[in-house]
């Protein structure tokens, strides 16, 4: 058996992922600044090229502020559906070839190739895997290959865009020491500058500092910071499944046709696992709806959508695929609601024509949510008069995990 300091793990970057599809559709785009959002003044930048990163632009920016920075950057509207596509395309791909992969977010991929040594050469078969990908995507995509998920990911980071790079087993330390400290995942401004107000600089010498002061300076994080300035990452790689999925169902006390009630139990469900969703950081690809008529016939319909958590953006298509699905006229016992292609990501991603006040919006609800709990505010077509709150009947107060 392979012990975890023997693992051999890739970790797959796509470069300005969304910058780089709309190159590919446009290649008159290629090496120049461009910026993918939404084009009002109050929308933020989603994603930006190396070439725009140079004015100092970044993601999440204001869209505003970034023009004035680099006046003569292009813009482009982001399409989350045609990004979705080529992330599923690439999917398929390392499904295809790779033993075990972990799918963290829309363009980021982790592969477990322990052992893969006995028989290939593990940094020549990951090498031909990323040229695969290059030449049936057409997308530029970068890769680190090392003895841990942390290790790898740095690596990547240091050899974009489009690169490669291994560290072997053993020189984890010595490949981490002169780096900056901002380098290591979980150092961000805040981390950082605490860090180097006590003269710390560099990993080297976060890493001889000794964990238990580092615990007393910033809590179970100085322990994790430790363990990463040392390079040591025990993370797993967690299989990608694309079944897995968040669902809600509602049984109703009576079986009903009332259109105006079932469209209110439609919103109350969709933004209950909505933001279960964003309370895991995650987006969903794919919703389906569930319809149980009155004679127990058990009905079920799904579309692919891109990639998002949002509420409104999940509404529209929850809607639009129950009208699809409801054409018995029956009346009906029980609808659920479920989300499944889930991957790792949060919903400022797919705000592309939204403003920074949407996502300001979208922030303050959760927290009241995550203070309060998610019923304690919800859209007003959700709230029921006394009569059709005794139609609904009992429903669980979180989100749950099943098959329809």
């Amino acid at each position: 058996m392979i012990s975890l300091q023997q693992r051999s793990i890739a970790h797959f970057d796509l470069d300005c992922f969304f910058v780089s599809v709309e190159c590919l559709s446009d290649s008159s785009l290629k090496g120049k600044p461009l910026l993918v959002g939404g084009r009002s003044d109050r929308a933020v930048v989603a994603a930006c090229s190396y070439e725009a990163r140079q004015y100092g632009i970044h993601s999440a920016m204001p869209m505003k502020t970034a023009l004035k920075l680099c006046p003569h950057a292009l813009v482009r509207n982001g399409d989350m559906e045609k990004y979705s596509q080529f992330s599923k395309d690439v999917t398929d791909i390392i499904a295809r070839q790779a033993p075990l992969y972990e799918k963290s977010s829309i363009d980021e991929f982790y592969l477990d190739l322990s052992g893969m040594d006995k028989y290939f050469g593990t940094m020549k078969w990951t090498a031909e895997l990323r040229q695969l990908i290059i030449k049936e995507t057409g997308l530029p995509i970068s890769f680190g290959l090392a003895s841990n998920k942390m290790i790898s990911k740095v690596a990547t980071n240091e050899v974009k865009p489009n690169g490669q790079l291994q560290i072997p087993f053993g020189n984890e330390k010595i490949f981490l020491a002169p780096m900056p400290i901002e380098k290591l995942p979980m150092v961000g401004k805040e981390t950082g500058a605490q860090l180097r107000q006590r003269g710390v600089e560099n990993v080297k010498t976060l890493s001889e500092i000794p964990v238990a002061l580092l615990e007393a300076w910033l809590g179970k994080n100085g322990i994790s910071l430790w363990n990463k300035a040392n390079g040591i990452d025990d993370t797993p790689v967690i299989p990608y499944h694309e079944q897995k999925s968040i669902s809600t169902e509602s049984t109703f006390a009576a079986d009903t046709i009332d259109m105006q009630f079932i469209n209110a139990e439609l919103v109350r469900m969709t933004e209950k696992i909505a933001f279960e969703l964003r309370q895991q950081n995650k987006l969903t690809g794919c919703v389906t709806i569930k319809i149980r008529y009155s004679d127990f016939e058990t009905v079920t319909k799904q579309m692919s959508i891109p990639y998002t958590c949002c509420d409104h953006l999940l509404l529209e298509k929850v809607k639009e695929l129950f009208k699809k699905l409801y054409d018995r006229r029956l009346l009906i016992r029980l609808i659920g609601v479920r989300f499944s292609h889930m991957v790792q990501g949060n919903y400022q991603i797919s705000l592309f024509d939204d403003t920074q006040e949407m996502i300001a919006l979208y922030q303050a609800i959760d927290h009241i949510k995550n203070r309060f709990g998610w019923q304690y505010l919800m859209k007003g077509t959700n709230v029921l008069s006394p009569e059709k709150k005794k139609l609904a009947g009992p429903t669980p107060l979180r989100p749950y995990y099943k098959k329809f």
